[in-house]
């Protein structure tokens, strides 16, 4: 029997929206920060963050959105949910990565990066 993909449910970008938010909180970033991430304006972070607004579910913002959600889930684990221990990681040079993790999920591609090594790192546990 073949599995079938799963559809996008209607609230999903909401859902994934109000999780976005609230990693950028956690992470302290700015609307300038996380629009970098997610690939969008400062003034639409900001809709996001005040639920103005929500990722469409058929935009890159959104498949950014479901990267940094894995990132966050997997420090979260890999850190025992010590935030500011995600926070320390994310702005420290990596030898491995050649950079700093903060500024390498600016790119879509760097975001995939960072979230593989880290799942990679946690496959170790």
């Amino acid at each position: 029997m073949a599995t079938q993909p799963l559809e996008v449910q209607p609230d999903d970008g909401k859902v994934l929206t109000t999780a976005i938010a609230r990693i950028g909180e956690l992470w302290g970033f700015t609307n300038a920060k996380l629009g970098a991430v997610l690939g969008l304006s400062e003034a639409t972070v900001s809709r996001l963050r005040s639920g103005k607004t929500a990722l469409d579910p058929a935009s890159k913002s959104f498949e950014a959105g479901q990267f940094l959600l894995r990132l966050f889930r997997s420090l979260d684990a890999l850190l025992g949910s010590d935030d500011m221990a995600a926070r320390a990681w994310l702005a420290t040079p990596n030898v491995d990565l050649e950079a700093r993790p903060a500024d390498l999920i600016e790119s879509f591609a760097g975001l995939i990066t960072v979230c593989d090594y880290v799942d990679a790192h946690r496959a170790r546990v």
